[in-house]
């Protein structure tokens, strides 16, 4: 019965749209129709189209999605039901979200037995009588399965001229294996030389194995995958798009960034591979950026997340104890770490939600850097509310696009945020990439998910958790750096951009659920 009255009020709604729309929005769908007045077969099929986008909203509408999305993919469908109904095809489907990935969601939650939690006493005793710590890491062991690791050193990575060399020097050293994936990969400069280092490694034994997104490296060359195939090393592309228009899954991305070499080492952040993230770009210039070195313990999180993902593409099952048995000795960490994966196969939206609690948890201050800034209802309110409540608030943020829908989109909620006395600034040194957040200087996230609704609902993402760790404080040096290296964005002047400009803001927030 619920459902009955469900579907007669959404078929309401469509009438009084079709029907009673303002002359505005009559005037859109009626040239739909007269673009193509000349032609009685195109008109037939634009308006089977409308039909079609028609019942695509009522799927959407039955589908209990966030309201702010469904409220979008009608508005969408209702006023460009053609255009609407294929990028629905594209970026829609979340019915096709669960079927595919139920499977992997599976897999994922069997193989996580392989990480059980065996230093409880340790824990206890590391969170004992800080309630945010116990807070916080129950919700990331409940949600992701993957246990949080105290022998574990970690050191910050700032920029590529920091990161790229450390992973070559780590490289070099590979005796076992070598895991590496990446969303980007360029056939340029860096990228021929970790590609020559590991088909050296290969030639001698190594075992490598090499992920890359299909659509994030849809322009790598045939010839650096066949150079590296030739040699032995084992390259795959994540979710390859043959078709894109019915594609199930180009718009589910493997954004994450992974090296694990010898189950010893690991890297993890923002940094893709390419000449770009060495500050080689003419329009972006310096290429701000951070990424995290690990050693010890916790690159077994990194490593089951690389082969959760390996197994997807390939059915292989890799259970060898030389990929999980982690040489613990002398690591002397300061806190505790704890590796997060997200993505479209999980119920829980777990690196939104730590976020949030992250940002509920605060006192005294919350620092975030992020490229692409577009929060959802949940986190803005919480930075507000924050923020009216005594918490110092800093955003930094990029001060060129790199995405204009989501760069204006970013834009149209600062006023919100200075009104409730947010701090915004822009990053005046080049583009700033690094995705970061800090509350009270005690706990801290460094991975590949931005602050904006694409990492937390649609693309396979992976960030570190510190807790307490000694490095904590280098990610607190560089912000205020990075600071120093900004403008702040005032509110009046904020409020004297061109009337354009606006207006682009609120049509690119408009899009916000969708980005």
């Amino acid at each position: 019965m619920q459902f009955r009255l469900k579907l007669l009020l959404f078929l309401t709604i469509i009438i009084c749209i079709l029907y009673f729309a303002s002359p505005t929005i009559k005037f859109i769908w009626l040239m739909n129709f007269a673009f193509f007045e000349g032609s009685t077969i195109i008109r037939t099929i634009t308006l089977m189209f409308s039909i079609t986008a028609i019942g695509v909203a009522i799927i959407i509408f039955l589908e209990n999605r966030n309201p702010a999305r469904t409220l979008t993919w009608i508005i969408l469908l209702a006023i460009f039901p053609l255009f609407g109904f294929f990028f629905y095809l594209l970026f829609g489907q979340n019915y096709q979200k669960k079927r595919i990935y139920r499977k992997k969601a599976i897999i994922d939650q069997n193989a996580s037995e392989l990480l059980k939690q065996s230093n409880y006493e340790e824990v206890e005793e590391f969170i004992a009588n800080n309630k945010r710590l116990e807070y916080l890491i129950n919700i990331a062991s409940k949600q992701s399965n993957i246990p949080v690791t105290m022998n574990t050193e970690t050191k910050v990575l700032t920029n590529g001229s920091e990161t790229f060399p450390k992973i070559i020097e780590e490289l070099k050293k590979a005796k076992h294996h070598i895991h590496i994936e990446f969303y980007i990969v360029r056939d340029d400069e860096i990228g021929k030389q970790i590609k020559e280092i590991l088909i050296d490694k290969a030639k001698n034994g190594v075992k490598v194995r090499f992920l890359y997104d299909a659509v994030g490296s849809w322009k790598l060359s045939r010839s650096f995958v066949r150079d590296l195939l030739k040699e032995g090393v084992e390259v795959l592309p994540f979710s390859p798009v043959k078709i894109p228009v019915i594609n199930d899954t180009i718009n589910y991305r493997n954004h994450r960034k992974i090296i694990v070499i010898d189950s010893k080492v690991g890297f993890v952040g923002g940094l893709n591979i390419g000449d770009e993230y060495l500050g080689k770009n003419l329009y972006f210039g310096k290429w701000r950026d951070t990424h995290l070195f690990l050693n010890g313990e916790g690159v077994r999180s990194l490593q089951f997340i690389f082969l959760q993902d390996w197994y997807y593409m390939t059915n292989e099952i890799i259970d060898d104890k030389n990929y999980f048995d982690i040489p613990i000795e002398n690591k002397h960490s300061t806190g505790a770490i704890q590796l997060v994966s997200g993505g479209p196969d999980r119920k829980n939206e777990v690196i939104k939600d730590l976020f949030f609690a992250m940002i509920t948890s605060a006192r005294e201050s919350i620092q975030i850097a992020s490229p692409y800034f577009v929060p959802d209802e949940d986190l803005l309110t919480a930075l507000k509310v924050a923020s009216n409540g005594g918490v110092k608030v800093k955003i930094l943020i990029p001060d060129r696009p790199d995405k204009k829908i989501v760069f204006y989109a970013s834009r149209s909620y600062f006023p919100e945020l200075l009104e409730a006395g947010v701090e915004i600034f822009e990053y005046k040194q080049g583009f700033l990439h690094s995705k970061i957040l800090i509350v009270d200087g005690e706990v801290a996230s460094v991975g590949t998910a931005n602050m904006d609704m694409r990492s937390f609902h649609l693309n396979f993402e992976v960030t570190a958790f510190l807790y307490l760790e000694e490095s904590i404080k280098h990610l607190v040096k560089d912000f205020n750096q990075d600071i120093i290296d900004s403008d702040a964005i005032l509110l009046s002047d904020f409020k004297k951009r061109a009337f354009y400009k606006r207006i682009f803001e609120s049509l690119s927030r408009l899009m916000a659920p969708l980005l």
